[in-house]
């Protein structure tokens, strides 16, 4: 476990996490100035009276769609990260089946996290809503971690 925390120092995922961080936030103030301007800025002639009303149903659709969709792509990196920093663990200790077998124990914990929140689900291992949430196709878009299943099997293969 320590060589894969490693491996993200090693690869900067701190950093990478934080620029990512940063773009979604850029993305959801973008379209929060867009819709601002389109109800409340601009020209009042007939031209832009007429053509205002397709840009105020764009402007409504992406306001609520570039955050969910920027969210997405933040907590998908995430995920990727995890694979990576389990790979470079297995190479860095050449012992890739004592890191599967640690997620195992770990997995196995009856205990969740009840003190953990979604802001603080990245820092943990495993998930810590485990048993809150059913294991679906929608609830792993929205997690931090990849199903320990997956790493396990992965690391096995090696």
């Amino acid at each position: 476990m320590i060589a894969h925390e490693l491996s993200h120092i090693k690869d900067y995922d701190t950093r990478l996490m934080a620029i990512v961080a940063v773009l979604v936030g850029s993305v959801a103030i973008l379209a929060d100035w867009f819709t601002h301007s389109m109800f409340w800025g601009g020209r009042d002639d007939r031209e832009s009276r007429n053509s205002r009303g397709i840009f105020m149903i764009l402007a409504v659709i992406l306001a609520i769609l570039s955050p969910i969709i920027a969210t997405l792509i933040q907590l998908a990196i995430s995920r990727r990260r995890e694979f990576l920093a389990d790979a470079n663990a297995a190479y860095l200790t050449r012992f890739p089946n004592g890191l599967a077998d640690a997620l195992e124990k770990l997995n196995s914990s009856r205990r969740t996290g009840s003190f953990a929140s979604t802001a603080t689900a990245h820092l943990f291992i495993v998930n810590p809503f485990k048993g809150k949430d059913a294991v679906s196709w929608l609830s792993g878009l929205f997690s931090t971690h990849p199903p320990i299943e997956e790493r396990v099997a992965l690391l096995r293969k090696m």
